[in-house]
């Protein structure tokens, strides 16, 4: 009986690592998902106004692009947001998540604005409260404002088609 002891630990510790390591970062499990959009106070980009960010859906499917200047996935995913900008599908909210006016205004004068409103959150605090991992993140609301689906990491063309378009 003792010898089987180490064995079962090994064969359980073995178990819980071969879960571990085929388990998907991306599929993390929302808490918001099926439920209202937080009703999360933000800074208009631009203005500095403050506006709430569930307000800003107006009975139109949404995009909520969680970014920042400084996040290379963002960066790399830009060209995808400025595509799906000019099918005119979806307004797109960018939420300009831990990042300097002056660092994001750059990256939009470089490689352009697919946004319809920018909200800024110099501080993380609206990500905290949306329960931001990492940038980039998006979340597809529908017209009553309820979150159906959130994507963590990089939108390409093929997350695009699989994953955003058949919910919109």
């Amino acid at each position: 009986m003792k010898k089987l002891i180490p064995l079962i630990g090994f064969v359980v510790i073995a178990a819980f690592l071969y879960l571990s390591l085929s388990s998907n970062p991306r599929e993390l499990p929302s808490p918001f998902l099926g439920k209202a959009f937080p009703d999360i106070e933000v800074e208009d980009f631009y203005t500095g106004e403050v506006i709430s960010l569930r307000d800003t859906f107006r009975s139109k499917i949404t995009l909520v692009n969680v970014w920042a200047s400084w996040c290379p996935a963002c960066r790399a995913e830009h060209q995808m947001l400025m595509n799906i900008s000019k099918e005119n599908l979806v307004q797109l909210i960018g939420l300009d998540y831990k990042d300097t006016r002056a660092d994001a205004n750059k990256m939009l004068e470089v490689m352009g604005n697919p946004f319809d409103l920018i909200v800024f959150d110099p501080k993380g605090k609206a990500g905290l409260e949306l329960g931001v991992y990492a940038t980039p993140e998006t979340f597809l609301v529908n017209r009553q404002g309820v979150i159906l689906h959130k994507h963590i990491g990089e939108i390409s063309k093929q997350v695009w088609l699989r994953d955003f378009l058949p919910l919109i």
